[in-house]
């Protein structure tokens, strides 16, 4: 249940005025695709299989349930959160290259959500889904503001496709080096844990947001997905050794489900001051003291063989994941997410075309494996 104790700020509707255009986008769009159609082809040839552009290593395929929170204030019980009401989904966690590395190449993390089963008004191109899609990173802060700057990242990252495995994972080593620097004087450096140098810590001890802001019924609000059972709070910041563990996030995640079940808080933070809190600029981090995130829904996970083969070859080969698969009382806002649309079309549909396979929108989660 909604605590009655925490006060809902005010939250400003969306207007059309908020979002704008950024010079040369369509340019930057046909930038974008090209360097992660580029990306999938050297994958591609290299495995044999096409994989997607980015987070193709999933680490954990989890069924779950989502419970929307009783008692929630108007303000947020919109959208997917309007009924207190569960719903089953499925959760996909990952890391970002577009390669299939050893895990001590230590990357920011990905959670992508798919909750089956919601009804409503659709988002342009997801007429006819019943899901609606989550796709989350762990950290607040988006790596870019721009599009611009996006694409210049994303073409750094893709330099590092086809390098020599071994030589990325001492890059690693000294990515990390240098970001522990830049941490112990208050700084970060999103290039740096892009490129190797995240911690190497448990991915169920970390908090995954949605970094960019979507429609929530007439407002807008950022997501995050928070872990809060018992055993995964002991993982937050929890050191994982990779050493000699190609596989070591997964192995941690498919040992933690073997004998525990998770829980994680769905919580929304309400746009309040349009200035302090802005759509476009990307990499803007919306103040907490401004506007809190509130909790509206609770994940569910039992004990379950977190990853396999079987479930691999239905969520990693036929499903795709895209903040544009859903309701349209949270559809995604600003340029990057305008951009993204077209990457998550691209990478579904070259994924298709090279490993002959229908790209699926389940309407149940009965026909998964395990």
């Amino acid at each position: 249940m909604f605590n009655p104790d925490v006060v809902s700020p005010f939250p400003v509707r969306y207007e059309a005025r908020f979002e704008h255009a950024e010079e040369d986008e369509a340019e930057t769009e046909h930038g974008l695709l090209e360097t992660l159609r580029g990306i999938s082809e050297k994958t591609s040839a290299d495995d044999g299989d096409a994989l997607r552009s980015v987070h193709a290593k999933s680490h954990g395929l989890l069924r779950g349930q989502l419970r929307v929170l009783t008692g929630l204030p108007p303000a947020l019980a919109q959208g997917l959160f309007t009924t207190p009401v569960a719903y089953p989904l499925f959760m996909r966690l990952s890391t970002i290259p577009g390669d299939l590395l050893h895990d001590s190449v230590s990357t920011p993390r990905g959670m992508a959500i798919k909750v089956v089963g919601v009804e409503g008004a659709r988002l342009p191109g997801s007429e006819g889904q019943v899901t609606q899609d989550f796709v989350l990173i762990n950290g607040p802060r988006f790596a870019a503001p721009n599009g611009k700057s996006f694409l210049r990242s994303l073409k750094l990252l893709a330099t590092t496709t086809d390098k020599v495995p071994r030589l990325k994972q001492v890059l690693s080593a000294v990515a990390r080096g240098a970001e522990k620097v830049i941490e112990s004087v208050g700084g970060e450096s999103a290039t740096l844990k892009s490129l190797g140098g995240h911690p190497e810590t448990h991915i169920l001890g970390e908090t995954f947001y949605s970094q960019v802001p979507m429609l929530h019924g007439p407002y807008m609000a950022k997501l995050s997905v928070v872990p809060i059972s018992p055993g995964m709070l002991l993982l937050k910041n929890a050191h994982l050794d990779l050493h000699d563990k190609p596989n070591g996030l997964r192995d941690a995640v498919l040992d933690f489900f073997s004998s525990h079940s998770a829980e994680w808080e769905v919580r929304v933070q309400l746009c309040t001051d349009i200035d302090k809190m802005p759509i476009e600029g990307a990499s803007a981090v919306w103040p907490e003291e401004v506007s809190a995130y509130l909790a509206v829904a609770r994940i569910t996970v039992p004990p379950q063989k977190a990853w396999s083969a079987a479930r691999s070859a239905v969520v990693d080969d036929t499903y795709s994941f895209s903040p544009w698969h859903g309701l349209a009382a949270h559809r995604p806002l600003g340029a990057i997410m305008r951009l993204r649309k077209a990457a998550y079309e691209m990478s579904a549909q070259f994924r298709a075309g090279h490993n002959h396979q229908i790209i699926q929108e389940p309407r149940s989660l009965d026909d998964l494996p395990d």
